[in-house]
């Protein structure tokens, strides 16, 4: 007999080898139906694995955090079990769970294509059916290489592991894979699911590896629960920047020119520009300067920085013209601190706040490119912030509240605040101990002295010093790291930064590294799929189409009002091809322009103009003058309505 505690405190007698299930089935009939796991002395423990001593038990039921990732993990055993049984020759990688779903890594001489995904679903079913249990065993490293002797990508996770680590294998049929569980304990308890799509991907994510083939797929406790799940992705596919940029003309990418160098097409670089002035004059109002550097920086500079030891293997290589050596600029760092040390300064010149819209090269790898989120060339409003020590706190504190204003414009969310420290055990880190307390303890108190909730992350910190990023959750649920204000105690001194202080002695500067909005292209991503296409309309490509009822009619009208618009600053085109006025006025709602204004007698005779919003039906005429006014306030406040 075994002592079971609970949770609760309470505690029960058991036989040996008693599982989570059967405890669950004890206490009431309902636990039973709703348990899917369990925490054993803290350990995931599967449905249906025996428990051998005195434990503390914990039942993880269908509302719990953990469940739906347990699901997902038997689920993906399911799947590959079914895919083993379609395509004998199949040999599998790893399979986790992933938020909202698994995937599994399969290597099979079958081109698995998204037509396949049904037939690998029905083999799932069938198995469902047959009730497969998934017994755990635990082998010593000698047995799993017996085991998996002619499967080399378990061969090479079993040598991964240390000499004497216990390691468990699931069964499932006739299907047997490394595994640390947990899972239901039997296929019976998966029900509602649904493959997704197939994708590549590389061994152990290694661009030199083998070529393997990826599964997607999600799985439900209901079926309410995945229907709508899947009306989320089709809403977030409906979102994707890629397919949005094609169809407006926002960007796109060719081959020719080179994987991940994005072109700006018309309406993307109008939509930029607008940024580029917003940004402009926000920076202007807090005091900035704004200068330009190169685009290439000698090696010797990044050396200097230190950059050269960091982010040389992200960097492109280096070009050599008569006795120099140049690199494509990755960061702007060192090219600021140039700029700042070209003058003689003094403590009543600081803080300098210098800006730049800035295009930095990093090599990223081809595998990890992807659409504007990652690219190979990026633009960014970058700045670095010249401070005395007693003036660190409120220039951090004023960046920081200049990203919170940029970020409420663009009608974007914080997700959370990280504060990114050292970790002493990383040799990553620049080894001056006492400048990295001092950094980190400033920003540290400044977050608490603001009462600013944030998540520690240790390890996580810039080589130079420790940094506050401001995260964002995505309209397709990704979490980014938006914005960054960073403390730098170490460049001031490589590149021998002063400044006369009162004393009249030399001292040195404090830097504060500040990234606004993250770059233009993951900021495009980001804000095509937060506003599915419809841009607000102080960003919007084309703000307002006009469209004459009848070209001969009504054209000098248009050409009045597109004049004065132009004078406005707003942008403004004119319809004047040979089309039907429905058709017009649809392909203006298909463009996602913010205002369609339909231009016929009426508004001829009494100077009006009839307008329609973006996704509203609802048509209205006005005096001109009043439109004007409207839009001039649409784009003063920024407003998101119209989206």
């Amino acid at each position: 007999m075994i002592n079971i505690t609970f949770k609760d405190g309470n505690q029960k007698t058991f036989d040996q080898g008693v599982t989570v299930e059967a405890i669950a089935k004890s206490i009431s009939s309902s636990l039973k139906k709703n348990s899917v796991a369990g925490y054993v002395n803290e350990e995931l423990y599967d449905l249906n694995r025996p428990i051998e001593v005195d434990a503390e038990v914990e039942i993880i039921t269908k509302d719990d955090d953990k469940a739906i990732e347990v699901l997902n993990h038997s689920t993906a055993h399911l799947m590959a079990q079914a895919v083993k049984r379609l395509y004998p020759d199949a040999k599998f990688g790893v399979g986790p769970a992933i938020k909202d779903g698994f995937y599994y890594d399969i290597a099979t001489d079958h081109k698995i294509s998204e037509e396949d995904l049904p037939k690998i679903e029905q083999e799932m079913r069938r198995i469902i059916k047959e009730q497969t249990n998934m017994e755990r065993e635990e082998l010593s490293k000698e047995e799993a290489l017996e085991r998996f002797k002619d499967d080399p990508y378990k061969i090479e996770l079993i040598n991964d592991l240390d000499d004497g680590e216990i390691i468990s294998i699931y069964t499932q049929g006739e299907f047997v894979d490394l595994c640390r569980g947990g899972h239901v304990g039997n296929t019976r308890h998966i029900k509602h699911f649904k493959l997704l799509s197939v994708a590549g991907a590389y061994w152990r994510g290694d661009s030199d590896r083998d070529m393997l083939q990826r599964i997607y797929g999600t799985s439900w406790f209901t079926k309410d629960a995945l229907d709508n799940h899947l009306e989320i992705l089709k809403e977030r596919k409906e979102r994707d920047h890629r397919k949005l940029g094609k169809q407006l003309r926002i960007f796109d990418i060719y081959k020719e020119a080179g994987q991940g160098l994005a072109f700006w097409l018309p309406n993307g670089y109008t939509i930029r520009r607008a940024l580029e002035d917003y940004v402009y004059k926000l920076e202007r109002k807090a005091g900035y300067q704004h200068i330009s550097t190169p685009v290439l920086g000698s090696k010797s500079l990044y050396q200097i920085s230190g950059h050269w030891d960091h982010y040389r293997d992200n960097m492109f290589p280096v070009m050599k013209q008569d006795d120099e050596e140049f690199v494509l600029r990755p960061m702007s760092c060192p090219h600021h601190m140039l700029v700042y040390r070209s003058e003689l300064r003094s403590y009543r010149d600081l803080p300098i706040r210098y800006a730049e819209i800035v295009t930095q090269h990093r090599y990223e790898a081809s595998g990890s490119l992807s659409g504007l989120e990652r690219v190979r060339a990026m633009t960014l409003t970058d700045s670095h912030i010249f401070v005395r020590k007693d003036q660190i706190k409120q220039e951090v504190l004023a960046a920081y509240n200049l990203i919170l204003q940029a970020i409420k414009d663009l009608g974007l969310d914080i997700d959370y605040i990280e504060l990114a420290l050292r970790d002493s055990e990383k040799g990553k880190f620049h080894p001056n101990d006492a400048l990295w307390d001092e950094a980190e303890a400033l920003l540290k108190e400044l977050l608490d002295e603001e009462g600013i909730e944030h998540t520690v992350m240790t390890g996580e910190a810039a080589f130079y010093g420790p940094k506050i990023d401001i995260q964002v959750r995505t309209a397709m649920d990704h979490v980014i790291t938006m914005s960054t204000v960073q403390l730098d105690f170490l460049l001031p001194e490589r590149f021998d930064l002063t400044y006369i202080g009162q004393d009249g002695e030399k001292h040195r500067p404090v830097v504060i590294h500040r990234g606004l909005i993250s770059t233009w292209e993951r900021l495009m991503s980001i804000l095509l799929e937060q506003y599915k296409g419809a841009f607000p309309t102080w960003l919007a490509p084309t703000q307002i189409k006009l469209i004459p009822v009848n070209n001969e009619a009504h054209g000098e009208y248009a050409k009045l009002l597109q004049d004065r618009f132009i004078d406005e600053d707003f942008r403004s085109e004119t319809d004047i091809r040979e089309e039907k006025l429905g058709y017009k006025i649809r392909e203006t709602q298909t463009q996602k322009i913010p205002y369609a204004l339909v231009l016929g007698d009426h508004e001829v005779e009494n100077q009006t103009v009839t307008y329609r919003k973006y996704g509203q039906k609802e048509q209205v005429t006005v005096p001109l003058e009043e439109f004007i006014r409207l839009i001039r306030k649409d784009i003063r406040e920024k407003s998101l309505s119209n989206n």
